[in-house]
């Protein structure tokens, strides 16, 4: 406890010995259900089938369907650059519930949207919403769970969240067979995240403290030491036994880091590389989710036969997350991440040679699943970890937005590789070859944070 304990000993340190615990737990399955529920963009290719192909608000070849997808994309880039230096200054749960409630706000605006041209604005500041929130979420989470296994604890997070995609894809079924008028239909869609997102944020408020740890950085530190008590004192009732001891390290003073020095220093170094990384993730994950489909009907299947594969391999993303989740902590950051990259190199190689069906499911299946084994590291684990806890969400807002920064200019590179002579084998060979440059730059420039404390990660003296 902290009368014990403490005279001052750091926050990291006491937070760092707790054994796991049903607290952590706790804290885990809030955590993952506000991200599971948050499916404003889990939604997108539901809502927009229905717009475009029931109600006509939308059109084939118009400007506005064009824009469906950079509409959001600019919200998330936005909500991510702006969100993270908003959370180090406000704090983690008041960030949450901020960007939680602007994001509620903005489904149920889409929801009750009388035209497209009005939905097309709250799909905007719902893209503002969710790039912030998942900066926050999966950044400051990394702040309550101990050093040597916090891969695992932010791998499940990503586990959990993942499953967006099928479960409301499943909940757009559902709803089809109702018999509910297609004008309803996408409206029901807004309306069920908005309803769970409301029952995550009572969670947050009575569940997920402030994080200790942040509170330290600001100064606070009784407000700090009085939360950690109330933390020991449920997971020593929890566990039936006294906490580990402490080990005697002083609480250092902690930097108030402003936001410039992202940009040099030690953190330009974790500000380029975490931005690679991103690029990395969404670059590949794009061409993959998004272009699968188009590039499977250019090897000559029928639009039946591609939507088949293309499901049959996403079974490959909970899987690789899965897979994470089991050695994340085994295997050091750096080496992870080069190995996850050389692997997608060498089967995007591979899925583009494919010329059977059985070949072609077995390889996109394995491509998946590595692929989004790399989602898991990238997004959950390396890049939230990698900051001091003053400059947390800025630095992994801002590699967030670069990430997503280059899901805007990337399609069109794709667009004129698949139209080249090297059609559907030049874009997995594109994505071999953005895998290989990034594996070669996490593994020269990466800095390596597994089973590290939060503390000597922001070590940037």
């Amino acid at each position: 406890m902290s009368n014990n304990n403490t005279g001052r000993v750091s926050v990291g340190a006491r937070l760092d010995r707790l054994p796991n615990s049903s607290w952590h737990i706790k804290m885990w399955l809030v955590s993952a259900f506000a991200l599971l529920v948050c499916w404003s963009n889990g939604i997108s290719g539901a809502v927009q089938n229905i717009l475009l192909n029931e109600i006509h608000w939308l059109e084939p070849g118009s400007t506005l369907l064009a824009m469906w997808g950079t509409t959001y994309t600019a919200g998330q880039l936005f909500g991510a650059l702006v969100g993270g230096p908003i959370g180090d200054k406000i704090g983690r749960k008041k960030s949450i519930l901020l960007y939680e409630a602007i994001h509620i706000v903005a489904m149920i605006g889409g929801m009750v949207s009388p035209n497209v041209y009005v939905l097309y604005i709250f799909r905007l500041v719902q893209g503002f919403g969710l790039g912030a929130l998942l900066v926050v979420l999966f950044a400051a989470f990394t702040e309550y769970v101990p050093g040597r296994n916090r891969g695992v604890w932010s791998s499940r997070n990503s586990f959990i969240g993942n499953w967006a995609h099928p479960i409301c894809n499943g909940i757009a079924f559902v709803i089809g067979t109702t018999g509910v008028s297609m004008a309803m239909n996408w409206r029901i869609q807004y309306a069920v995240p908005s309803i769970l997102s409301i029952i995550a944020c009572i969670f947050i408020i009575k569940k997920y403290p402030e994080s200790p740890r942040w509170l330290e950085a600001q100064g606070r530190t009784e407000e700090a030491d009085a939360i950690l008590d109330q933390v020991e004192k449920e997971i020593e009732a929890s566990t039936g036994k006294p906490l580990p001891p402490v080990e005697e390290v002083e609480a250092k003073p902690v930097q108030n880091l402003p936001y410039s020095a992202l940009f040099k220093g030690k953190l330009l170094r974790r500000t380029i590389v975490g931005s690679l990384v991103l690029v990395g993730m969404n670059t590949i994950q794009y061409t993959l989710m998004t272009w699968m489909p188009s590039l499977l009907a250019s090897l000559g299947y029928d639009t039946s036969s591609s939507q088949f594969m293309t499901m049959f391999g996403l079974f490959g993303a909970p899987f690789g997350i899965f897979l994470a989740s089991l050695y994340m902590d085994k295997v050091p950051r750096r080496v992870l991440g080069v190995v996850l990259l050389l692997a997608m190199a060498v089967l995007g190689i591979v899925t583009g040679q494919q010329t059977t069906m059985t070949a072609l499911i077995v390889t996109t299946f394995l491509l998946n699943t590595i692929i989004y084994m790399y989602v898991c590291y990238a997004s959950a684990v390396y890049v939230p970890e990698m900051w001091p806890t003053s400059a947390k969400l800025s630095g992994s807002g801002f590699c967030n937005a670069v990430g997503r920064l280059s899901n805007i200019f990337f399609p069109f590179l794709v667009t004129a590789v698949a139209a080249s002579s090297w059609g559907s084998t030049g874009v997995f060979v594109l994505i071999s070859a953005v895998a290989v440059i990034l594996a070669i730059c996490v593994g020269l420039f990466g800095i390596e944070t597994r089973g590290e404390s939060v503390e000597d990660i922001g070590n940037v003296d």
